[in-house]
């Protein structure tokens, strides 16, 4: 017996331009500013921009943050296996 999956309805406000500003801002911010200041940019963007560039900007920094933090556990590995292997 198999199951049919169903994709989601294609639109949504992910292809809005309000939103894809909020995202290209975030981008272009991360070369200038901290995770932290761009979180604190996000809050501002949520009390006084458009709601879908607030909601860009602000998925933007939660993807670089899960990004940072994968980097870092990856190199938090590598670090202990490397120091691991190399005192023999």
């Amino acid at each position: 017996m198999s199951l049919m999956t169903t994709n989601p309805a294609p639109g949504g406000y992910a292809h809005t331009p309000e939103y894809a500003a909020g995202r290209a801002d975030a981008y272009d911010d991360a070369h200038h500013h901290t995770l932290d200041h761009l979180a604190a940019r996000a809050a501002l963007y949520a009390e006084h921009a458009h709601l879908l560039t607030a909601l860009g900007y602000a998925d933007r920094v939660l993807e670089m943050r899960m990004e940072h933090a994968a980097v870092s556990a990856a190199e938090t590995e590598l670090a202990h296996t490397d120091r691991v292997g190399g005192a023999a």
